[in-house]
This record gives C-alpha cells, structure tokens and sequence, in this order.
C-alpha cells in the first residue's frame, strides 16, 4: 500500500515513520522517498490502523 505524507520532509521523519509503521507490525516492508512524500509499505497490517497511528505521530497521511 502507499501513503502520501505531505509532512514527511527529511531522513529523520523518514526514520520516525518507518519506527512508527513497524510498532504495529514490526515485519513490514517500508520505503519512504521525502523527495515526492511517498511512503510504500508491505505489510498485513490493515490500512486503517496505519493510517491512525501516522495521524497519531503527526505524519497524517492525504
């Protein structure tokens, strides 16, 4: 699945929305590009749960 972060701007959000995406399931692939604040994730972790903790740590998702 992929999410656009618009508040995603530097290698250390990068690093706090990768930690974040991998509390929920620490197994998921993730590859986040700040340059165009797309995050990709692979994972079995349902999309709505994702979202709701991002939006917790202040990386809403648009």
């Amino acid at each position: 699945m992929q999410f656009h972060i618009e508040t995603m701007t530097c290698g250390g959000c990068v690093r706090s929305v990768t930690k974040v995406i991998q509390s929920v399931d620490p197994g998921a692939e993730v590859k986040a590009d700040p340059a165009t604040h797309l995050v990709e994730v692979v994972t079995t972790a349902p999309r709505e749960r994702l979202s709701a903790v991002l939006t917790d740590a202040g990386f809403a998702p648009a």
